[in-house]
């Protein structure tokens, strides 16, 4: 097993990591009470999540931490141990390993998440930057898992 190689696409985590990060302190410090981005389309509206997707286990402060923990460090044990793996699987797994570490900082921090961004046209879950790339990386797992891409070109 070659280390290096399998640290490859780290960047993509702490990209989005950084990027969850900045993105709340920014609403934290330019919108404390949130507002209309986008007319019908956006909003910005503040809120604390203390569980997970659409607030459940909520009050579970300290398991969210393990399992979140947990997670990451097998996701990144994975990436790590197989780094042939194809490029869409690593790619969604980065994302997902670095949202993860995005929302696990908030709740480290402040014992809950900062959500943020809301649909303005539709009923649904406020969320986050860190949701978003969990979200992405969910799907490009998948479409990864069945396109067989591979980074070596087998």
């Amino acid at each position: 097993m070659n280390l290096k190689q399998g640290c490859r696409g780290w960047w993509i985590a702490l990209a989005a990591a950084l990027a969850d990060r900045l993105t709340k302190l920014l609403v934290a410090r330019l919108r404390p009470h949130g507002g209309v981005l986008v007319p019908g389309i956006l909003n910005l509206r503040p809120v604390e999540n203390r569980g997970i997707a659409f607030s459940m286990l909520s009050g579970k402060g300290l398991g969210l931490v393990l399992f979140t923990a947990a997670l990451i460090a097998g996701l990144v044990a994975w990436l790590v141990t197989h780094p042939d793996a194809p490029t869409l699987l690593r790619t969604g797994l980065w994302l997902i390993a670095g949202g993860g570490l995005g929302n696990l900082y908030d709740r480290l921090a402040m014992g809950s998440v900062s959500d943020f961004i809301e649909l303005a046209f539709m009923r649904f879950a406020v969320f986050n930057v860190a949701d978003i790339c969990i979200c992405v990386g969910a799907g490009l797992v998948l479409l990864g898992s069945f396109t067989g891409d591979r980074t070596d070109g087998k």
